[in-house]
């Protein structure tokens, strides 16, 4: 379906209003409700004629929007968060994280690739259908929440509230990743999860190591044990159960996966790693896409001083794929840990809120079938990848439990531009190649959708 949107605008006059988002500091984990406000204030202000405004949930507030005067036509609800990650050590970034910076091709700021960079094409996009149609090709109702990067645990109960309201024949996720910017890619997927800590406390303070080493037990020692039993050397994961559910990889999936242009070697170069590793048995694309896994993500305890610490912590995540219950997850992972705790110590598990199962969308749903359109109207010399995101978007879930609809992640971040981490960057070209790619979609789904 050809475009007929005019993207005029200079790149400068975008990123300056890019950088107006971005320069707002809005760290879901602990920045002030006032933050949080004006940022969800400053997205609704960018929807302009389609009713935007913030509402309170439990926690932070949602942006919300919507335009619905195609009597008899199809619906999509837009969904992406506002929120962004911590910025991690400032010493690490080469800018200001909450100064939109442009760096040759890219711009660096914190939340410019996760998610505000690609939330703010989806504005611009609806901002031009309105500018120079005066409508929108179908109905579109926007949803932007601030809570994502802490596992969105109040969206679910403001979903349930205004579901009727919500109602969509489809749901659009402007959050995701394509995986990689030599091709352009369709996520059919998102791994699940489940995360949690495990705490190992010894005596009732840090015990000097000479007056007391030798005759207690050391927490950082016995949470070491419990760690390392946690993998076997080969990989693998050694929890007992954490596979049996899972259906075995397909002959025709691994052949798929087995086409994509990838070199192992380069991969692990460009991490400053001297090779990958994981499960044996499954090449790297395999087990990033198709398999599950089981991370330590952080350990504290003691320091560099002379002390036996009384309390020692790991953090831990597992990614789930489909056939994986996060509770019986959960439930396996933590009876493995406490079979490898140490007589001494007192071991104690702690899960987080705001589990997430496995996400599949087929690929013959509409909206993947509309997608890949647009992704060909737009990259014409390049094939459209079926990857799977390696993360976990916890909305996807709820949309289908309680919309009883699929969603299709369609977002032009990529996978490699530091989501999380310190100099988190956006590929400025892919800011009128998003805004294409969302035209061609909408006017795609407009029809598809008629016909589903």
């Amino acid at each position: 379906m050809a475009a007929v949107l005019s993207f005029s605008a200079a790149d400068e006059d975008y990123l300056r209003e890019l950088g107006e988002y971005v320069a707002l500091p809005s760290v879901s984990r602990d920045a002030d409700p006032a933050t949080m406000r004006a940022t969800a204030e400053w997205i609704s202000a960018q929807m302009g004629l389609l009713n935007g405004r913030v509402e309170q949930t439990a926690g932070h507030p949602v942006a919300r929007g919507e335009w619905n005067e195609q009597e008899g036509a199809p619906t999509v609800l837009v969904y992406g968060h506002y929120d962004v990650q911590p910025t991690g050590s400032l010493s690490e970034w080469q800018s200001p994280p909450f100064e939109l910076t442009r760096d040759g091709e890219v711009v660096r700021g914190r939340g410019v690739s996760d998610d505000k960079g690609p939330v703010f094409m989806v504005m611009k996009v609806l901002q031009a259908f309105i500018t120079q149609q005066g409508r929108l090709p179908l109905n579109v109702k926007l949803l932007i929440e601030g809570e994502e990067e802490i596992g969105s645990p109040h969206l679910a109960a403001y979903v349930e509230e205004h579901a009727a309201e919500l109602g969509a024949d489809l749901v659009i996720s402007a959050d995701g990743a394509i995986w990689r910017p030599s091709e352009p890619s369709i996520s059919l997927g998102s791994k699940g999860l489940v995360s949690l800590t495990v705490e190992v406390s010894g005596a009732a303070m840090d015990l000097h190591s000479g007056r007391y080493g030798g005759t207690v037990a050391n927490p950082a020692g016995a949470l070491a044990t419990i760690l390392a039993g946690l993998h076997r050397p080969d990989g693998t994961v050694a929890v007992p159960g954490f596979y049996e559910t899972i259906p075995a990889l397909s002959q025709q999936r691994r052949r798929e996966i087995a086409a994509v242009p990838f070199d192992d070697l380069e991969y692990a170069r460009q991490l400053g790693l001297p090779e990958t590793y994981g499960e044996v048995g499954y090449s790297t694309l395999e087990r990033l896409w198709e398999r599950p896994t089981l991370e330590v993500n952080g350990i504290e305890g003691g320091g560099k001083y002379t002390v036996i610490p009384h309390l020692a912590r790991a953090h831990i995540s597992c990614r789930l794929v489909p056939g994986q219950e996060p509770e019986r997850i959960l439930d396996r992972v933590t009876e493995r840990i406490m079979a490898l705790a140490q007589p001494g110590v007192r071991v104690r598990v702690v899960p987080d809120p705001g589990s997430v199962p496995a996400y599949t969308l087929p690929a013959d749903n509409p909206g993947v079938l509309a997608a890949r359109v647009a992704l060909e109207a737009v990259y014409p010399e390049q094939p459209v990848l079926f990857a799977k995101i390696g993360g976990s978007v916890p909305a996807t879930a709820l949309f289908e439990r309680v919309l009883r609809r699929k969603t299709l992640f369609f977002s032009f971040s990529t996978s490699d531009e530091n989501l999380h981490a310190p100099n988190e960057f956006l590929r400025i070209h892919r800011l009128r190649e998003g805004m294409r790619a969302w035209e061609v979609l909408l006017l795609e789904l407009s029809s598809r959708l008629g016909r589903s």
